[in-house]
């Protein structure tokens, strides 16, 4: 509750968070909003926006409907973005919670593995392991998260080696308890926080990394994303701007209202703010 009280007095967090909401929604009711399947011929071609009341926001030079495709691909930004996070929370607790409870040459073998990931830059390491793979959401998910998983492992290992050494866990080894149950169970519930103060971070990173792939024709050729609904555009710029700059705004939007709850999110985490009345 302290934590929420303090979100709450978050100016920048709620208003990151009304947005996100926004286009949450707008995500989760696709179905009745957009009813439309956005690979379908809606129309003429390039019709231009408010020209049509059935398609408001007019069509692409295949003439597919842009409303549809926008709403459509928020749900393909924010799922990819949300799975990437997941997926590198879970790899970067683990593996930071056996080096930090382990330490000695666990500690250090896996350490020397997180820096290698860390040197690669996530974008190419995401192109090349797209690009080897083949395209599809399960692969740009796992290729987003093993470029991401390194600085939640550094921070979970980091709160562990403090923790280890504490009350709490010189008890649990009293009473016999499994050193993995005294590291998964005991510790690493109370050195999550500094990952999630992160998490937000890294579904920017995702979203962003997301619709640059499919900007490069690596995405899932199945499904609309704002990334590739950009790179159907960028040859229509001067005759119809407008099939780059919507999906290019709301790429825009939803990165900077994840940033502002990832903003929200470390001002609630403070436990140097100011005490709630």
């Amino acid at each position: 509750m302290a934590f929420l009280r303090r979100y709450l007095r978050s100016g920048a967090g709620m208003a990151g968070l009304l947005i996100l909401a926004a286009i949450a929604l707008a995500a989760l009711a696709a179905p009745w909003l957009a009813p439309r399947d956005p690979l379908a011929i809606a129309g003429p071609a390039l019709l231009p926006p408010f020209s049509d009341a059935g398609l408001p926001l007019g069509t692409d030079r295949l003439g597919r409907d842009v409303l549809a495709g926008l709403i459509h691909g928020a749900r393909a930004s924010l799922a990819v973005g949300l799975a990437a996070m997941a997926a590198a929370l879970l790899i970067g607790s683990v593996v930071g919670t056996v080096a930090g409870f382990a330490g000695g040459l666990v500690d250090e073998a896996l350490m020397r593995i997180t820096d290698a990931f860390q040197v690669v830059p996530r974008f190419l390491l995401a192109l090349a392991f797209v690009s080897t793979l083949g395209p599809s959401i399960g692969t740009v998910v796992l290729a987003i998260a093993l470029g991401a998983w390194t600085e939640p492992a550094r921070l979970v290992r980091a709160q562990v080696l403090s923790l280890r050494e504490r009350d709490f866990v010189a008890a649990a080894r009293v009473i016999g308890m499994h050193p993995a149950e005294i590291a998964f169970r005991e510790i690493l519930p109370n050195a999550l926080t500094p990952a999630l103060a992160i998490a937000a971070l890294i579904v920017a990173a995702a979203v962003l990394i997301e619709a640059a792939l499919s900007f490069l024709g690596l995405g899932d050729p199945n499904i609309v994303t704002w990334g590739t609904m950009i790179a159907e555009g960028r040859n229509l710029l001067r005759t119809a701007p407008s099939l780059s700059l919507l999906p290019g705004l709301a790429l825009v939007v939803t990165v900077l209202g994840i940033y502002l709850v990832s903003e929200g999110i470390g001002e609630a985490l403070d436990r140097r703010g100011r005490a709630a009345p």
